[in-house]
């Protein structure tokens, strides 16, 4: 039996399997022995990256348009950027990923266009594991839809999440630490109600986890536990956005608000209607804040801000302007929200705030 039959057989005997409290832990097994074996496959299957697939990232961060094939990725590049994506109305324009820089609010955006995603990309199909590798790579996700295909959604979120990408997600409370002997001691801070000791043992032998402390501070349920345990999960932000919009009349996007049932923007890439909405979405979900340098002696710059992601601190600024300011740092003074008061002396660790001014001052 190989590889894909196991993967069939055991999504089979899950499917039969009905969950309750007596088949919790059995079901428990099967799941993580299900999530270790796609695994397996996605090792065995991958291949060298293609020509056109190794993008080098550049800018204040990158954004990943993901969609169908004919769905308008390389419209709404072309018209949020500077590139030249071509365009077409047949399926698989584009063969190879396509770069363009955004600049909005003093943000240097990269917006990568990829060949469009199919069902069984996770399993390699239409280069489905060359593109889903340029995804995992992203800040951000756009998950671009056609407004009379709202089933893609689904299908898009099914084989980002099969390939360890969660949307919208953190990271469980969840510490496992590994040890010699001793077997596996769980404790939690709070209680454990969808998952018994015993099934967090059952996930953890799975992959081979024999002695390990495990502290558990949250409710978690039995997918989390697997993508804590697995180590590899990514948890990447991401904004549905649906398109062609100027083809339907309202009546028509208020039956699609009500299927969808979830934040999305509604826009036409080809009209450009709604896109400074959507630039402005792009900022906030990238979780920005600008920063306004200031020279000893002299006023701040304010025309052009230095882009920071949120809980960067003093030296994350530092790094920014250059790798030498760290080394020769003496201090830095802080204007704005995070300063208990104006001209404040702060330290590396210092954490900056949105709209906060700052002098860095280094040895000579």
């Amino acid at each position: 039996m190989n590889i894909e039959e196991k993967i069939r057989a055991v999504e089979e005997e899950i499917r039969k399997t009905p969950y309750n409290k007596a088949t919790e832990h059995h079901i428990g097994m099967l799941k993580a022995k299900l999530a270790r074996l796609r695994e397996e496959a996605q090792k065995r299957g991958a291949k060298g990256r293609i020509e056109g697939y190794a993008v080098r990232k550049t800018g204040d961060a990158t954004v990943v348009l993901a969609g169908f094939p004919s769905v308008g990725k390389s419209t709404l590049l072309n018209k949020l950027t500077n590139a030249a994506s071509p365009v077409a109305e047949y399926d698989f324009t584009t063969l190879n990923v396509i770069p363009g820089m955004m600049e909005h609010r003093g943000a240097e955006i990269q917006i990568l266009d990829v060949p469009g995603l199919i069902r069984g990309a996770s399993s390699g199909r239409g280069r489905g594991k060359e593109v889903l590798s340029v995804i995992r790579s992203a800040d951000l996700i756009l998950l671009l839809i056609d407004v009379f295909n709202l089933q893609q959604l689904e299908v898009l979120e099914r084989e980002l999440y099969d390939t360890g990408i969660r949307l919208n997600g953190r990271r469980p409370e969840v510490k496992i630490v590994r040890k010699a002997q001793g077997g596996v001691s769980i404790s939690s801070t709070i209680e454990l109600t969808k998952l018994s000791k015993a099934t967090i043992k059952a996930v953890l032998g799975e992959y081979r986890i024999h002695n390990a402390d495990v502290v558990v501070r949250e409710d978690i349920a039995l997918e989390q536990l697997i993508d804590v345990v697995a180590g590899n999960r990514l948890y990447l932000p991401s904004i549905t956005v649906l398109n062609k919009i100027d083809l339907v009349n309202e009546e028509y996007l208020r039956e699609v608000q009500n299927l969808l049932k979830k934040e999305y923007i509604a826009i036409s890439a080809d009209r450009g209607r709604n896109l400074e909405t959507l630039r402005d979405r792009i900022f906030e979900k990238l979780d920005f804040i600008r920063v306004y340098l200031k020279p000893q002696g002299k006023k701040a710059d304010v025309s052009e801000p230095m882009i920071l992601r949120r809980g960067f601190t003093v030296g994350s600024a530092c790094d920014k302007i250059h790798a030498d300011f760290q080394r020769n740092f003496r201090y830095a003074q802080v204007w704005g929200k995070s300063a208990k008061f104006n001209g404040q002396k702060a330290g590396l660790g210092h954490v900056l705030e949105d709209g906060d001014v700052l002098t860095i001052v280094t040895r000579k």
